[in-house]
C-alpha cells in the first residue's frame, strides 16, 4: 500500500504544476508576447560611438606618427651611409689637392689632375656635399677644428690664417672638420 500512495503522490503534484503553467499562459496578453528585451537607451549608444571614435581616432594618430617616423629614420641612414662613403673618399680629395700644389713641367699631367679634381668636385656637389670655407673667416668650433695658435698683430682675434685640410659637409652635417691655423 504505501508503494501505491508513492505512486500517488507523484501524479498528484504533476496536474498542479500543469495548472499553474496554464494559469500563467492564461495571465499573459498577446501584447505581452510581442515585447522585445530591454534595449540600450541613446545615450549609452552615443558613449559607446564616441568611445569607439576616440579609439580609431588615436590609432590614426598613432600609424601617422610611426609613417613619418620611419621615413625620418630612412632619411637619417640614407645620411648616414652617404657621409661614411664620402669620407672613405676624402683622402684621396687629399691627394689630389698636393698633387695639385706641386710643381711641375709637364702640362698635360697638371691639365689631367685637374681635371680629375674638377670631376671629383662636380660628384661631391651631386651628392649635397660643400666644402667648408676657412681661410680668412672667423673660427667656429662647429666647422673648424684649431690645429695650431699663431701670434700675429696685423690679424684679428680668432682669424683662420691657413688651412690645412679642408673640411666638408652635407647639408648642415659636418663631415669633417677643416683643420686650420688660427691668429691670436
Amino acid at each position: 500500500m504505501s508503494s501505491k500512495k508513492n505512486d500517488r503522490k507523484p501524479e498528484e503534484e504533476t496536474p498542479e504544476i500543469k495548472t499553474d503553467e496554464q494559469n500563467v499562459d492564461a495571465e499573459q496578453t498577446p501584447a505581452d508576447k510581442t515585447e522585445t528585451p530591454t534595449a540600450p537607451t541613446k545615450p549609452s549608444f552615443e558613449a559607446e560611438l564616441k568611445a569607439e571614435k576616440d579609439k580609431y581616432l588615436r590609432l590614426m594618430a598613432e600609424y601617422d606618427n610611426y609613417r613619418k617616423r620611419s621615413a625620418r629614420e630612412r632619411e637619417n641612414i640614407y645620411t648616414d651611409l652617404l657621409c661614411d662613403t664620402i669620407t672613405k673618399f676624402l683622402p684621396v680629395y687629399d691627394n689630389l689637392v698636393r698633387a695639385l700644389e706641386q710643381p711641375t713641367e709637364d702640362a698635360a699631367y697638371s691639365k689631367g689632375v685637374e681635371m680629375i679634381m674638377s670631376q671629383f668636385r662636380e660628384t661631391l656637389t651631386c651628392f649635397g656635399v660643400t666644402e667648408i670655407e676657412a681661410l680668412g673667416k672667423k673660427f667656429d668650433p662647429l666647422l673648424h677644428e684649431a690645429v695650431f695658435h699663431e701670434k700675429d698683430e696685423t690679424k684679428g682675434e680668432g682669424e683662420i690664417v691657413q688651412e690645412l685640410c679642408r673640411g666638408f659637409k652635407l647639408g648642415d652635417r659636418v663631415i669633417r672638420f677643416a683643420m686650420v691655423k688660427v691668429a691670436n
